[in-house]
């Protein structure tokens, strides 16, 4: 860890060179606060990025498609002309990377204002007019399958279409709800007509808030922020951008707190509305806010409120959260319609959803489960909560209940801190390595576990999915080499094989008077397996594979993906009793080919496949009603595959009910957590594997003490 923390200063000085070449050559045409964050982007992408592509024309036409696509994901706001006519740009973005006018930005950024402005005043009028269903017509919703509208004409009937579509879902909702009342009400009924009025207006509504958002959302910074994204992420997809606020949303994240007030917010037609008091938190001790209330405007202490009336929930918390001890007020309406300021201090929220969480699983034999929901650390806070010393503790509590083995679910964990997987597969192995990390240059670094105590040396199995990547993998891969657990969950992981480290962009420019600037998380590092395999793109590979119904996520999927490779294998001893694997499969293949659940579960996998392959959709009632019906009931049979799956005998500890104590509001949410995992059917078939290795355990321990 010594020589990890030596290379950090050293990229930041030959960044910081090529930085300060930036300024001098702006010196007599001071830049703007857009062109430094632009200069300083491409600086410490030459200078620090772990693989750099050449920033060429090649480079620029890829970010120009890419921030195309960003801005316009659906080709709804575009026209064919206004590709062609940008065209020519496509090339200037190297430039712009090298100190010249963001002349590409500013025209895209110019035209895509003018064509959400068209698009605005373009739904309300289709709207206006009632559909004729009974029309064959057809749509094709995905985007990759349709071009830019060849001119407004094109744009307005791509538009119609949608719209007719979404229509459509309504109304067949509604006159379903209608055929389903009381024959009695027949008078009180809607006639087809006014439900298919009924239903534009509901569109309409729906589409009022998604406008307003981007009136809201999508300023000149929000896509400035989606342009300098879309150059990061073609060098490759684990380096970002980060405006000032979306940086101190990140760092929360990964401390597993924030300063903010207390309260679980929820959009509701277009307002935000709080759904629940977090107890002890600021809005708790000030007490005029209320579940059910309404937030209608946000002030920084005595500065001029923002309504925020059509924002998302995501963009609110943005704007409610802030440093701890400043006043936020909060123009708030009450259920009873009284309107009244409400101005509370910002203190320290902690998220306990976000830290490892334990039980018990009863049966056959008695099972601790450890739940990590990602390798969290408080960078800032050298007391703050580390996931490595809380899965320890939850260890240990287990290991107080006698359980007879361990099931650590890291599925849908996205990584996190290496410092902590080194540590956390520390836990359960003697000393050695656990991860190799290659940088730009230089050999390849060894990242040991060096207590050669094990805190748990029991059976082990690790859940994944194909969204655990980064120090998910580096656990799962250790694990494997050392063949000390077995891995189960889809046939591979993620794929993410690359370290990053976050950058404040203030640091390299000491204009102050542009504001913060942000941050950019860079891809410095590729991590590989002990025994030299990299989990770049490939991710790692289950021992015992489930059917999965995500798919089509990973790393692989990206064409701007780093490549796999290997390098030569470190020295490590692998556990003194091996997982038998080839066993535990065997039994786990029997079962689940006489599993009427996975059996359903593969057919529904196949029927989602096919579902998703369409590409066009009817515009006519029967037709569409036809295809509905034909889905719904290939997608029934799921719905019954959580019966076919017998309830687990999970429980919370005493130690964790007893510091919960009367907190109803934890204690719901507690009671929803274990309810969840009761017919989780992934969960099922881990612990049916978790019984089989107790089992092989012991007939290995009685075997050695016969022969003794």
């Amino acid at each position: 860890m010594r020589r990890m923390k030596v290379i950090i200063p050293v990229v930041l000085i030959t960044i910081s060179m090529g930085v300060l070449a930036f300024s001098k050559l702006r010196k007599e045409d001071p830049p703007g606060k857009n062109e430094v964050i632009i200069g300083l982007v491409g600086q410490i992408l030459k200078d620090g990025h772990y693989q750099p592509k050449a920033i060429d024309d090649k480079f620029s036409k890829e970010v120009f498609d890419k921030f195309l696509k960003n801005l316009d994901s659906e080709k709804k706001f575009f026209l064919k002309s206004d590709i062609e006519n940008l065209k020519p740009l496509s090339t200037h973005i190297d430039n712009e990377l090298m100190g010249e006018p963001l002349d590409c930005f500013n025209a895209i950024n110019d035209q895509i204002k003018k064509r959400v402005a068209e698009a605005a005043a373009l739904y309300p009028e289709i709207l206006a007019k009632p559909f004729d269903f009974t029309k064959e017509e057809k749509v094709t919703l995905d985007p990759d399958k349709v071009d830019y509208p060849a001119d407004e004409a094109a744009r307005k009937e791509a538009w119609r279409k949608v719209l007719k579509y979404r229509t459509l879902e309504k109304y067949s909702e509604l006159v379903e709800a209608r055929d389903k009342q009381d024959k009695k009400d027949t008078a009180k009924a809607k006639t087809d007509v006014q439900l298919e009025a009924d239903a534009r207006a509901k569109v309409k509504q729906v589409y009022d808030r998604y406008f307003d958002r981007l009136k809201n959302r999508q300023d000149d910074n929000e896509r400035f922020s989606t342009y300098v994204n879309s150059i990061t992420a073609t060098m490759d997809p684990h380096t970002d951008f980060f405006p000032p606020d979306e940086k101190r949303a990140f760092e929360e994240q990964m401390a597993g707190k924030f300063f903010g007030i207390g309260a679980q917010l929820r959009e509701e037609d277009g307002k935000i509305r709080i759904v629940s008091i977090v107890t002890g938190s600021p809005s708790w001790k000030e007490g005029n806010l209320k579940a059910n209330d309404v937030i209608l405007k946000v002030a920084q202490g005595d500065k001029e409120p923002l309504d925020i009336t059509g924002y998302a929930v995501e963009d609110a918390v943005k704007v409610i959260r802030g440093e701890k001890g400043t006043v936020v007020k909060l123009t708030v309406k009450s259920v009873d319609g009284t309107v009244k300021d409400v101005s509370i201090v910002r203190d320290e929220i902690v998220l306990d959803e976000t830290f490892a969480k334990s039980a018990i699983i009863g049966g056959q034999h008695k099972i601790g489960y450890i739940y990590l929901p990602e390798f969290y650390a408080d960078f800032q806070d050298r007391n703050g909560a580390r996931c490595a010393e809380d899965v320890a503790k939850e260890i240990t509590k287990l290991k107080a209940e006698n359980v007879e083995g361990i099931i650590l679910d890291l599925r849908f964990n996205g990584g996190g801190s290496l410092q902590d997987v080194v540590q956390m597969a520390g836990l359960f192995i003697p000393d050695g390595p656990i991860v190799q990390v290659k940088s730009r240059t230089g050999d390849p670094m060894v990242l040991r576990d060096r207590d050669k105590s094990v805190q748990y040396g029991g059976p082990l199995a690790i859940m994944v999915n194909e969204y655990s990547a980064s120090a998910s993998e580096i656990m799962a891969a250790a694990m494997q080499d050392y063949k000390r657990a077995v891995i189960i969950g889809s046939s591979s992981t993620y794929g993410k094989g690359t370290v990053q480290r976050m950058f404040s962009l203030d640091e390299f420019y000491s204009n102050k008077e542009l504001g913060p600037l942000g941050a950019i998380k860079l891809t410095q590092q590729k991590f590989y397996r002990a025994n030299g395999g990299s989990t770049q793109l490939k991710g790692v590979s289950s021992d015992i594979v489930l059917p999965d119904p995500y798919y089509e996520v990973a790393e692989r999927k990206d064409k701007d993906a780093l490549n796999w490779d290997e390098i030569p294998k470190a020295n490590y001893t692998p556990w003194v009793d091996p997982v038998p694997v080839a066993a535990l499969k065997a039994n786990s293949d029997k079962r689940l080919a006489n599993s009427e659940a996975f059996r359903m579960m593969n057919d529904n996998i196949a029927t989602l496949k096919k579902m998703d392959a369409q590409d066009n959709y009817s515009l006519n009632y029967t037709t569409y009603k036809t295809e509905q019906k034909n889905n719904a009931n290939a997608l029934k049979r799921y719905d019954s595959v959580n019966e076919k799956v017998k309830e687990l005998e999970i429980s919370s500890l005493k130690v964790d009910l007893d510091k919960i104590g009367n907190d109803t509001s934890k204690l719901a949410r507690n009671k929803d957590w274990l309810k969840f995992r009761q017919k989780d059917i992934y969960l099922d078939e881990a612990v049916n594997v978790m019984n089989d290795l107790i089992g092989m355990s012991a007939s290995k321990v009685q075997g050695r003490l016969a022969n003794k």
